[in-house]
């Protein structure tokens, strides 16, 4: 985003997209400690606002959580494979990379984080808190050794001129300039925002804090503490790395591919560039981890309400995790990583994103009118006012992204509401009750 968007000014895109996850997040908190049930926010949507808007969500959930995670086990390859090469370890390209017509150490690293999820979250839990200090380890080996390298040369301009990009047109423009008359550009201050909108991908999983809910010792009490630390620690150290990177190098000419580990190589530290690479591994093995776990408890939630066939539901005697959803969603997941490029489709899992923490701001006022008296150990302050904001703020980033994103996004969504309509309704439990009456 800097090189090809923002410039140096990525660093406000993450902050405008923190800003707006930090919105939708204080309706996450009220909505977690007030049902602090598995599913997150079709859950939270299906306490408020009915079956269909929640059957919507938990579809719409599928593009942030099961394809976040397929795109970014595609990413994981690709750092594993640069480090394969510096080891002398060369796979052919036929087997890794996103062009891969088989991507192996893709589908190998869903297919390992599956089955520790099937073992348990108390197992899953304590391998992502060693890879979390890893990861935060490098990324603060990356800000303290990158200072060492920064030229404040580089950051001027700041925010780069805007520049005409007619190749900007059609499908790949973004939905906002279309609507509004927007002469199509990069840089300045249009770029910055289409540079929130897409960098919105490194916020993801905050929010699936909330989709364990059941299985958190004090979730009335925990959850909002948890969902809000994450988003205010990634928020700052992301900020803080785009700062040292664009300093540390001219954005024009920072890698596309691995900017932070190149950036250390074009100053003359290859070795600061591997231990990169290794904490970019142990990142992206948490997220796929977090991503796979959400996306599992909202199906867990679906299936228990009938939307989706029961027998998925079953907990493992033992280990007490839905073990059935769970390896259907990391077999999945790995063909999906191992099998199709998902560069295109980034931009649809941060849409899906977008959406579902518009419905859950909305959510939190139908519940405050509806069910004023229940029990909120945590309440958004200034409602209504925050959650309109946060509805804004999604809804302008979304804007921000292409055209042919929210063409893909309408399409999902259409096949979501015919899969309902043939199965869901007349399965749930809403439906039933109908058919018999009660």
């Amino acid at each position: 985003m800097a090189r090809e968007n923002a410039g140096p000014a990525v660093a406000l895109s993450f902050v405008a997209a923190g800003i707006a996850c930090a919105l939708a997040a204080l309706c996450y908190a009220e909505f977690a400690s007030t049902v602090p049930v598995a599913g997150s926010a079709y859950t939270f949507s299906y306490a408020t606002i009915g079956e269909l808007p929640a059957w919507i969500i938990g579809w719409d959930l599928m593009l942030e959580l099961a394809l976040g995670a397929a795109t970014v086990a595609v990413g994981w390859s690709g750092y594993a494979t640069i480090l394969l090469d510096e080891m002398g370890l060369h796979l052919p390209a036929s087997l890794v990379g996103e062009q891969a017509a088989f991507n192996v150490p893709a589908m190998l690293i869903v297919l390992a984080v599956t089955t520790l999820l099937v073992l348990g979250v108390k197992v899953s839990s304590r391998v992502n808190a060693v890879i979390v200090a890893v990861k935060i380890a490098v990324v603060l080996l990356v800000i303290v050794a990158g200072l060492f390298f920064v030229k404040s040369a580089h950051y001027h301009p700041f925010v780069p001129r805007a520049t005409a990009t007619p190749e900007a047109h059609g499908g790949r423009a973004p939905l906002i300039q279309v609507l509004f008359g927007y002469t199509p550009s990069t840089y300045g201050w249009a770029g910055v925002f289409a540079g929130a909108a897409i960098v919105f991908f490194a916020f993801i999983g905050f929010d699936v804090v909330a989709t364990a809910a059941e299985e958190t010792k004090r979730p009335k009490r925990d959850l909002p503490i948890g969902i809000i630390a994450s988003l205010l620690v990634c928020t700052a150290l992301y900020v803080a790395v785009s700062l040292v990177v664009t300093g540390m190098r001219d954005y024009r000419h920072l890698s596309v591919d691995a900017p932070l580990a190149q950036a250390f190589r074009d100053v003359g530290h290859p070795a600061f560039a591997t231990v990169v690479s290794i904490g970019a591994l142990a990142g992206l093995t948490t997220v796929v981890l977090i991503l796979i776990l959400g996306q599992s408890r909202v199906f867990f939630a679906m299936s228990r309400d009938g939307l989706l066939p029961p027998w998925l539901a079953k907990v493992h005697p033992r280990y007490g995790t839905p073990y059935r959803i769970t390896i259907v969603i990391g077999v999945v997941v790995a063909l999906i990583a191992g099998l199709v490029p998902l560069s295109a489709l980034a931009e649809l899992v941060n849409i899906g994103t977008l959406f579902a923490f518009a419905v859950v701001a909305i959510g939190v006022v139908v519940l405050r009118h509806t069910h004023p008296d229940l029990p909120r150990s945590f309440r958004v302050p200034a409602s209504p006012i925050l959650p309109f904001l946060a509805v804004v703020a999604c809804g302008y980033l979304m804007l921000n992204l292409p055209v042919a994103t929210w063409l893909r996004f309408v399409a999902w969504m259409v096949i979501g509401f015919a899969v309902y309509f043939l199965y869901g309704r007349a399965h749930s439990r809403v439906g039933r009750a109908e058919v018999t009456g009660d």
